[in-house]
């Protein structure tokens, strides 16, 4: 051994003692001696109290009086005199130490019977010191109270280590639960039936292969992305994936996982758990579009209209280019309910829905505004285009065939021309709606209404 290495292993074990000097000296001492020599007993306070322990201590005579009192209370060690006439032989001692179970027992032997105990002690289960070196006990003390909290310290890292060893087990054998492990470079080592079934194949072989020749799995080498290094281990961060399954289908798997080591300290790949989140994200999905649809045409709501209209305003303000808002009115709703029934209604509500819907680009949005109240969003078009898109809404609506027959009253309006803000550019279509209105003669059909024929229009009211 270097002479570095004998260095720093002299510190370290003086690091260490101090440490547990000082941790021993912070908190109390119970002890509790079994011994008829009050001498002996106040020559085993001195030197403690010279160590600088704090000592809380009792006394008793003989064993039976130690088992009573260790059934009401708790020490941290136990000090007996030896050669004790209560205590006899190997199996006395073996009886004693189930009594003490984890406190540690110190003897104070006379020099005339160490050598007998010496040999006895020899299994680890106590300790001693000789009676004319008493000075020896705070150091006996310390090194029994060190070693018990070892063992404690032991006994918990070997049940966290069944628990973790159960843990894995759990997970490799649930059938929710796919698990793989791949090593250093990221290659794909082994994988559980749960995931085999995940990706829809036969067996391990079959996916092993697949993901050789497809990259199937993620990669998890040096450097990956997914990959964040930690303290002490290289760990998966949560993150959501897609994989295909065999049948071509998309698999939505959340990923988690931690880095595995060998015996010499060295990394040796990952352990990841995947779960099928597939069905979750469907839902959320379901609920989200539920969250922004009108429940009766199937069309965007009146908040899924404001989102649309605010989207496309920034975009108009960063491109410089307009789009358009067409606002329709399905005429005579009440009359229709009152006529023909409530049903009748909402399928001429759903019939205008359609049409929209069927005048849509892909870019475009239909919503019901409201009540009787439709928007369309045109984005990337100007108002002679929307007013064409008008025109075609009012034509399928003339070609119906289904009774009653229905019509709408039509205003748009385009950004930045007409307005600049949701709100100014809703009323602006609005007016232009009206505008429409006003000038039909009861039960007839018009055309569609641009903001600037409404201005028009409004102008030669207040002449008129």
């Amino acid at each position: 051994m270097s002479n570095l290495t004998q260095n720093d292993l002299r510190s370290d074990l003086a690091s260490f003692w101090s440490e547990s000097k000082a941790s021993h000296r912070r908190r109390l001492l119970r002890v509790l001696f079994v011994h008829r020599d009050a001498e002996v007993v106040d020559n085993c306070l001195e030197e403690l109290k010279k160590a600088q322990f704090m000592v809380s201590a009792d006394f008793v005579l003989n064993l039976a009086q130690c088992g009573e009192r260790l059934r009401s209370q708790s020490y941290d060690v136990v000090i007996a005199e030896y050669p004790c006439p209560s205590l006899k032989g190997s199996e006395a001692l073996q009886v004693l130490h189930k009594q003490l179970q984890e406190t540690p027992l110190l003897f104070v032997a006379s020099a005339v019977r160490s050598g007998s105990i010496a040999q006895l002690a020899v299994d680890g289960a106590f300790d001693y010191v000789e009676r004319e070196h008493v000075a020896q006990l705070p150091m006996a003390v310390r090194q029994a109270l060190n070693e018990r909290r070892l063992r404690r310290e032991l006994e918990d890292a070997r049940q966290a280590l069944r628990h973790s060893q159960s843990l894995y087990r759990a997970l490799v054998d649930n059938p929710s639960y796919g698990v793989f492990r791949c090593d250093a470079k990221g290659e794909t080592l082994d994988v559980n039936q749960a995931l085999i079934t995940m990706l829809g194949y036969a067996s391990k072989e079959d996916l092993l292969a697949a993901n050789r020749s497809t990259e199937l799995l993620s990669s998890f080498e040096k450097g990956s992305s997914l990959v964040m290094p930690s303290t002490g281990a290289k760990r998966i961060e949560p993150v959501e994936i897609e994989w295909k399954r065999k049948d071509g289908t998309i698999l939505h798997a959340r990923l988690s996982g931690r880095g595995i080591y060998d015996d010499n300290g060295k990394f040796a790949g990952h352990e990841i758990i995947a779960v099928d989140v597939t069905e979750q994200r469907t839902l959320e999905d379901q609920l989200r579009r539920q969250a922004l649809s009108d429940s009766l045409t199937g069309l965007s709501n009146h908040r899924r209209l404001f989102e649309v209209l605010q989207a496309e305003i920034c975009r108009s303000s960063r491109t410089s280019r307009e789009f358009s808002l067409i606002l329709l009115d399905l005429d005579g709703l009440k009359e229709i309910n009152d006529r023909f029934g409530h049903p009748t209604g909402d399928r001429a509500l759903c019939r205008l829905g359609q049409i929209l819907r069927d005048c849509c680009r892909s870019i475009d949005t239909a919503a019901r505004h409201g009540g009787d109240e439709f928007a369309l969003v045109l984005p990337e078009t100007g108002i002679a285009a929307a007013t064409l898109v008008a025109h075609r809404i009012c034509d399928l609506l003339r070609k119906e065939t289904e009774e009653p027959a229905l019509s709408v009253s039509v205003g748009i309006a385009s950004h930045p021309r007409d307005a600049e803000t949701i709100g100014t550019l809703l009323y602006a279509a609005d007016r232009a709606l009206y505008a429409m209105k006003d000038k039909r003669p009861a039960g007839a059909r018009t055309e569609p209404v641009p903001i600037e024929n409404a201005n028009n229009l409004e102008k030669r009211k207040s002449n008129g």
